[in-house]
This record gives structure tokens, C-alpha cells and sequence, in this order.
């Protein structure tokens, strides 16, 4: 296309066109991406602000284990028995589209047993879940245990999870490594805690105020909300495959477990055109993550002029991942981290076994 002319343009002090409104929607409008998952065409819902959005976390899930009838033909949505209907072409949902379909899911949910104190039982967990749908699009009360990755203090919202069989889990965890703050961090759930250290503040007794510092301490120094302990135990109690929410400084995440590996859903707006960026490995606590497709292999990154750079080697990547974990699990359990090796030993460590494997000794 021509670029205009210098000078004299008829366009000149023109303001540009208006951007489509794909581009930008109002705030209660989400873009949706959509990707190969296991074969078939998926949506996923995206944001444009990193808020908590709850709501995105369990319908992504819905939209990836395709609880959510989003095929069908053209025309408006329309509530049906699988859930809200969106033609293939959808590139805009409303937050009430999604919280209607998530209605529909919920409903979903009866229990088959028709005795009467189970009807009695759901028609009240529906009743309860009815009046928090409404948060979820702008965050939950949730309230961490920091004695189990799905230990939180029960709250109505936790309803929302339990109906969907969704599993919530979180990683901020006391190392049981330090009984000092194990002794002061207890069972109490993150509100008693803060609390019990406002409390503990002002007492006249030393032990009490010493356990107030502890907690204090335990606080600042795990502020990320993810502690080495807690990826450990995320990574042991997730099930293989299964998807579940991961909650983390207020923010909501679908997270899967992938051939022993923990995912986040990539939902930034931002990557909405990039079909090669679906998830995100949680294998840190400092934040040091990458970019993987939707078949969990590392995303192409893009070089200089724009082409697309050569992936590493996946085994290699595995092998940087894997090694990580080692070291995390070491210093999580109090011992000497093992010799962490850099991209190019581990390379050549994946070389000379290719070679030990097609040289064998005689």
C-alpha cells in the first residue's frame, strides 16, 4: 500500500481512524483466542488488564475440558442445554454471555440421586453460588491455609469450585524445614495470621512477641506467595493432565500438570494473535519461566528482522526444567543443591549420550 505524499496532503490534521473494536472493547467485553487443543479447535478467553478475574480461570477450564458448547452455527448466543452458544467466529464475549453460561454449567451440576435431602442440599449450594457469581469477575474472597497447597478457610465462594469439581490450589506454604515458623505460623489461615502478629505486637509476654516477629518475617520473606516448598508440593498433588485454578497475589490462573510439569493458561491480551504462546511453565519461585505452545513444546521466539528463531532442542529445555526442580526440591528439603549446569553442558551432556547410545561399547 502507498504511503501519502509530502506535503499537502488532503489527510493532513486528519485524526486517525478509530480503532476496531477488537482491538480495544469496552471493559465488560473479553477477546477470545482461539488455538488447536488436542486436536480441535478451542476457544480461550483473554483480558487486557491483569486483574483477578476468577471468572476467566474456571471458564477457561470449562472451554478446555469442552464442558462449553461453543460450536454451532451462526446468529446470536443462545442459552441452550450445554451452555451458552457461540459460532465458531466469535472474537468478543460479554462478561454476562459467560456468567450466564456459567450459570448453565452450574445447573448442570444436579446430582442424579433424587433423594430428597441431596435436592434439598443443591438446591442450597446453587442458592449460595447464585449470589457469588456476580465476584467473579472482579475477585474472590479467598483466604490461604499456608499448611497444604488446597488448604483455605472456607468461604461461599469456595461453593463455586466444589459444584464445578474444579480443584483450587495455592503455593504459599511454611517450609516444615523451619519448626520456628512452623510453631508460629500454626493452622491459622493469612487474616488470623496478620492478626495474631498485630496482636502479638503489644503483648507483654517475650515468646509471644518473639512468634509475632517470626510470622512477620515469614510474611515479607515469602511476599511472591510461592515458596519452595509450596511448588514442590503443588507439583506433587496435582494429578497428571488435570486442570485446576491457582491462586497466587490475588490473581486466578488455570493451571495443568503436563508430563510432571506445572502450566499457567496465558490469557494476556497481549499474546492474542500469537498462537505459538498458550502456556507458561511454573518451575520458579523468583518469577524465571517460558513460553510454550499448545503442545507444551518451547514457543519460537522471534529475532531481529522479525523471522523465526530455531527452537532449542525440547529435550534440552526438559532437561533446563527438570534440573530447576532438583535444585528447588534440594534447598526445600536443607541440602546442598546439586551442580547446576548451564544450556551449553546440558547440551553437551545430551550429545554425548545420543552418542553413548548409537556407539555402544563393544
Amino acid at each position: 500500500e502507498g504511503s501519502p505524499q509530502e506535503g499537502g496532503s488532503p489527510l493532513e490534521g486528519v485524526s486517525p481512524p478509530a480503532e476496531p473494536p477488537r482491538a480495544q472493547p469496552p471493559g465488560d467485553f473479553y477477546l477470545v483466542k482461539w488455538i488447536l487443543w488436542k486436536g480441535q479447535r478451542t476457544a480461550l478467553v483473554t483480558q487486557s488488564e491483569n486483574g483477578p478475574c476468577p471468572l476467566l480461570a474456571i471458564i477457561n477450564i470449562l472451554l478446555l475440558q469442552w464442558k462449553a458448547s461453543w460450536g454451532g452455527s451462526g446468529g446470536d448466543p443462545q442459552i441452550a442445554r450445554g451452555g451458552v452458544k457461540l459460532p465458531p467466529q466469535t472474537e468478543v464475549v460479554t462478561a454476562e454471555e459467560l456468567m450466564a453460561h456459567l450459570g448453565n454449567c452450574i445447573l448442570a451440576t444436579q446430582p442424579r440421586d433424587t433423594s430428597e435431602g441431596l435436592q434439598l442440599n443443591f438446591q442450597q449450594n446453587i442458592s449460595d453460588t447464585m449470589t457469588v457469581l456476580p465476584k467473579l469477575s472482579t475477585g474472590l474472597d479467598v483466604n490461604v491455609r499456608f499448611t497444604g497447597v488446597s488448604d483455605f478457610e472456607y468461604t461461599p465462594e469456595c461453593i463455586v469450585f466444589d459444584l464445578l469439581n474444579i480443584p483450587l490450589y495455592h503455593g504459599w506454604l511454611v517450609d516444615p524445614q523451619s519448626p520456628e515458623q512452623v510453631q508460629a505460623v500454626g493452622k491459622l489461615s493469612y487474616n488470623q495470621l496478620v492478626e495474631k502478629i498485630i496482636t502479638c505486637k503489644h503483648a507483654s509476654d517475650s515468646r509471644l512477641v518473639s512468634e509475632g516477629l517470626v510470622a512477620e518475617q515469614f510474611l515479607e520473606s515469602t511476599a511472591s506467595q510461592l515458596t519452595f516448598h509450596g511448588l514442590c508440593e503443588l507439583t506433587a498433588r496435582a494429578r497428571e493432565g488435570e486442570l485446576g485454578v491457582f491462586f497466587r497475589n490475588n490473581h486466578f490462573s488455570t493451571m495443568i500438570k503436563h508430563k510432571g510439569h506445572l502450566y499457567l493458561l496465558v490469557t494476556d491480551q497481549g499474546f492474542l494473535q500469537e498462537e505459538g504462546v498458550v502456556w507458561e511453565s511454573l518451575h520458579s519461585v523468583d518469577g524465571d519461566s517460558c513460553f510454550c505452545d499448545t503442545d507444551f513444546h518451547l514457543s519460537h521466539p522471534l529475532g531481529k528482522d522479525g523471522a523465526t528463531v530455531a527452537p532449542p532442542d525440547p529435550r534440552l529445555q526438559q532437561r533446563q526444567v527438570d534440573q530447576d526442580f532438583m535444585v528447588a526440591l534440594s534447598l526445600q528439603q536443607g541440602q546442598d543443591p546439586p551442580s547446576v549446569l548451564s544450556d551449553l553442558e546440558l547440551a553437551r551432556q545430551l550429545q554425548h549420550e545420543e552418542y553413548q547410545q548409537h556407539h555402544p561399547h563393544p
